[in-house]
């Protein structure tokens, strides 16, 4: 039975902020944490150099944190040499912030927590799992390494590791800028005073160049929790890959651009796949598909279904049907979740989302495919594959019991019920959405789908 301290809620009654706490390692260094939120407890290990305190005065990372909260006890604390814990500290390794881990964990006596583990952090996330199974329920790694050289020996990096000693505080604001995109210049400079208090030249110094050696990639095989994988299409999707395949049970979702950020731009997005991966429902507030612009109330309705499921099932017998359909479920949840779909409901053998943009709709739909061909060519066998068929349309559906009706959602079930394996079909409305995107469509004409007196046009989707 879980043994949480109590009161779970600690607040400053001042100012609302979280209140500050501290522990102790088995070797007498002191640890800044904060707990806040009640339910199943998540300690998120951060993105050392970090500050605990000043993280809650930027806005989108509060925000961040406030959805974890929501449902969780949600524990942040400052590995040694950072932040609010001890800075005078003659080592930095991955196995010192296990140890300021272990020390968090003793302190609020927790049997059984999910973990988070992001860049700096995201290797000694994994190496805690890997030596204690029985304690971590959920291993969430956000643009994770787990070899040193994999982070540190980038070209860019190496520059900013010169800048270190050279001019500490042109390297937080140009690294803060290269790290957020260069827009992002209003957040990029709050933060980068955030890490000038988190760390001193010395302090940084000490954590790249010891980081650089470490490597935790022989601990993966050992990690026993179910593990989700959260990397950006340009910080290492293949670094990633190769940590999502030496982990048991582990997922990945990629994510496009280069932002460190969780919690910026695409915040929604990736609350998404986090909330379905941590069995917690989406955030109640938002209603299916609300990822859209405020200003306009279409939403992009996908539909798919696997091709003769009946006849699959009779050709591979229950057991290994069964698991191709995990397989075909877990494709179409990772897809959603990097394009920002909303799952509304799932039919057994296909799938019904919504999308904000039907530029992320088609885009989806296209990867979808192309995933589902890659799962084909690596059986190696066709008559053991899964085809499925998507069909897209575009309009405002009535919105009720986190569901969608109408005749625009009506209309995308008929579209895709046309398509054939492997095929995306859309009406005219989305191909009018999109104009100009670089999408490739061939004209099917006009027909009448079942239901409907007047006839509809559509369009097949080019796969490249």
């Amino acid at each position: 039975m879980q043994r949480p301290s109590a009161p779970r809620r600690w607040y400053d009654s001042a100012t609302m902020d979280p209140q500050i706490r501290y522990c102790t390692t088995a070797e007498g260094v002191s640890i800044a944490y904060w707990s806040i939120g009640e339910g199943p407890p998540i300690i998120d290990m951060g993105h050392p150099p970090s500050h605990i305190q000043m993280e809650w005065q930027i806005a989108p990372i509060r925000a961040w944190y406030e959805r974890f909260a929501g449902r969780h006890q949600y524990v942040r604390f400052d590995t040694r040499g950072t932040g609010l814990s001890e800075r005078n500290v003659r080592e930095y390794t991955v196995e010192t912030q296990v140890r300021d881990l272990e020390a968090v964990v003793a302190k609020l006596r927790f049997d059984t927590f999910d973990l988070i583990g992001s860049i700096n952090s995201s290797a000694a996330a994994a190496m805690y799992a890997a030596h204690n199974p029985a304690r971590v329920k959920r291993l969430i790694l956000w643009c994770p390494y787990t070899r040193g050289s994999e982070f540190f020996d980038d070209p860019g990096t190496q520059v900013l590791r010169d800048m270190v000693d050279r001019d500490w505080h042109m390297l937080t604001e140009t690294a803060s800028r290269s790290r957020f995109s260069w827009k992002a210049d209003e957040h990029a400079s709050a933060y980068a005073a955030m890490w000038r208090a988190a760390s001193t030249p010395q302090g940084q110094a000490m954590l790249m160049d010891s980081l650089r050696n470490l490597d935790v990639t022989g601990d993966l095989a050992a990690v026993r929790a179910p593990t989700l994988v959260l990397q950006r299409q340009d910080r290492g999707p293949d670094v990633a890959r190769r940590i999502t395949d030496s982990i048991p049970d582990s997922a990945l979702v990629l994510f496009p651009g280069g932002s460190a950020a969780p919690y910026l731009d695409d915040a929604d997005q990736i609350w998404e796949a986090i909330a379905r991966f941590l069995g917690d429902a989406a955030e109640p507030t938002r209603p299916p598909g609300a990822i859209r612009s405020p200003d306009s109330n279409i939403v992009t309705i996908l539909f798919t279904d696997v091709v003769s499921n009946t006849a699959l099932l009779q050709r591979l017998g229950d057991e290994r049907w069964r698991a191709l359909l995990r397989e075909h479920d877990r494709i179409i949840r990772e897809q959603l979740a990097a394009h920002g779909g909303a799952e509304i409901k799932s039919m057994g053998d296909g799938f019904m989302a919504s999308f904000g943009s039907a530029t992320r709709a088609l885009e989806c739909a296209i990867d979808l495919q192309r995933a589902f061909d890659d799962l084909r060519s690596a059986a190696g066998d066709e008559e053991s594959g899964v085809e499925v068929r998507v069909g897209l349309n575009a309009g405002e559906p009535i919105a009720e019991n986190d569901d969608l009706f109408g005749t625009a959602v009506t209309t995308a079930a008929r579209i895709m019920a046309r398509a054939q394996g492997g095929e995306i079909l859309v009406s005219d409305v989305v191909r009018q959405l999109v104009a100009g995107k670089g999408f490739l469509f061939e004209d099917r004409g006009e027909t009448t789908l079942r239901g409907f007196e007047d006839p509809v046009r559509i369009f097949s989707v080019r796969i490249a």
